[in-house]
């Protein structure tokens, strides 16, 4: 898989506060990658280093192979956090203006707006203006707009803010139905249950450097640390001191229908799942056995934490 985005040891300070420190990313062309770090490490800045907002005191940008230059504008569409519509504007005479500033003709912003506002069910809108929406209302016009110009790479900033879940779950539909026809996702969110659900990679930002990127599957191989958790209905009431006394046990919590015993139990490197369920068959009644894969919220605090 090629790369869409490039970003090369980019750098950027303003006065004595370093924002980003020799930051470099790939982004795999038809992905969505989750661009993660808690509030103030340089996320921001390096969205707005790739819209061309801001410019790198060092490092460069590729997109699609190129340097990045101001005709690339029309090749990224951006959702940012802080939304900007505006308030006294109706909303398709608003949605038109922005579509042609992104180089599109009037008449096919406008199909193609019309289409987007029967696929959202939000035709009735049209001449409504802005500041007559909710929030979220407003919020599906800004994804409408930041998608229109069909370009090859959208970067989302907080896209489910002011959303409920019915609505954040239709526009989560729509990006991965956008990445299924070609487009490129870049992805920032603090909300850890949606970088699980869209995200094929990730980058971690922590205090304006990078500690962290791949693929999320290879990240979570990387974290895993052979505990498996497990439910069972004991043959005898010493099972848990016995386990206690073969391998690494701590209490578990989980919901069962019964009243089961529940542990976590960390296998050394030469024991296997398969050696630990055939002893466990032996002992008692099994319920639940799952292996503890760590979640994306967990990699993101164990990392943040370690730098």
């Amino acid at each position: 898989m090629s790369n869409l985005l490039e970003v090369h040891q980019v750098s950027k300070n303003f006065g004595n506060f370093t924002a980003l420190n020799n930051v470099s990313i790939t982004v795999p062309k038809g992905s969505i990658f989750g661009l993660l770090g808690p509030n103030g490490a340089g996320k921001t800045t390096l969205i707005r280093v790739i819209n061309q907002i801001t410019m790198p005191d060092s490092g460069h940008v590729l997109l699609d192979g190129e340097a990045l230059k101001n005709h690339h504008v029309r090749d990224i569409g951006y959702l940012p956090e802080e939304r900007g519509l505006y308030k006294s504007m109706k909303v398709g005479e608003q949605a038109l203006y922005l579509a042609q500033l992104k180089g599109m003709q009037k008449a096919e912003a406008k199909k193609r707006l019309k289409m987007w506002f029967e696929r959202l069910e939000i035709g009735d809108w049209w001449n409504k203006k802005i500041q007559e929406l909710s929030k979220g209302m407003a919020q599906k016009i800004q994804f409408v707009v930041t998608v229109l110009h069909e370009p090859k790479l959208l970067i989302f900033d907080e896209p489910f803010s002011g959303f409920d879940p019915i609505n954040a779950n239709l526009i989560k539909d729509e990006i991965l139905r956008l990445r299924d026809n070609g487009a490129t996702v870049i992805f920032s969110t603090h909300r850890m249950e949606s970088v699980e659900e869209l995200c094929d990679h990730i980058a971690l930002i922590h205090k304006s450097n990078k500690v962290l990127d791949g693929n999320l599957m290879d990240i979570k191989r990387q974290f895993k640390t052979n505990t498996f958790q497990i439910g069972i209905n004991p043959n005898n009431s010493g099972l848990e001191q016995e386990l206690a006394s073969k391998f690494s046990v701590t209490p578990a919590e989980f919901k069962t229908l019964g009243d089961d015993l529940k542990l976590n139990i960390k296998l050394s490197d030469n024991e296997s799942a398969n050696d630990l369920l055939s002893y466990l068959n032996n002992q008692g009644q099994i319920s639940h056995f799952v292996e503890v894969i760590p979640s994306a919220n967990d990699i993101f605090i164990q990392t943040v934490k370690n730098n």
